[in-house]
């Protein structure tokens, strides 16, 4: 690890803990050129896969387009926003548990619709009826039933 202020490559770990999570390290490294102290993080880089979409294209996965189409959901709703970050993780770990290079949309926006349906479900029925194009009230109709 090189140093940030001088640049020299000898620098040596003083302190090394593990993060509440147990996700990441924190370490405390010192410069043997300058003596400067400053702290680096290690954590695991996790690859997660690119969303197909439904015409065919490719796009890297975006926790803020999600989270976004959770608030656009929950709008106005009483939902604290430690349930959308709950949610989000849920999905997340899910596809990092499927192993996949790439992940149908479909698949994403069924994930989305099963964290709403468990949150709210009047997020829910908004973001199916977006999600599944409703057309008429019986579309609606059918979606409540189905809650």
């Amino acid at each position: 690890m090189k140093c940030p202020f001088c640049g020299d490559s000898d620098t040596q770990v003083i302190d090394s803990r593990v993060n509440d999570e147990g996700d990441s390290i924190r370490r405390r490294r010192k410069c043997g050129a300058c003596d400067r102290r400053f702290t680096t993080f290690e954590t695991a880089d996790l690859q997660l896969p690119q969303v197909v979409k439904t015409n065919g294209t490719r796009e890297e996965f975006s926790r803020e387009k999600l989270r976004l189409s959770f608030t656009r959901a929950l709008h106005k709703r009483p939902v604290p926003t430690e349930y959308i970050d709950r949610a989000l993780d849920h999905i997340v770990q899910k596809m990092l548990s499927l192993g996949e290079r790439e992940i149908p949309a479909r698949e994403l926006g069924e994930s989305v619709m099963q964290e709403l349906k468990v949150m709210d479900k009047v997020a829910y029925i908004r973001f199916a009826s977006v999600y599944r194009s409703f057309s008429d009230v019986d579309d609606f109709h059918d979606a409540i039933r189905e809650l």
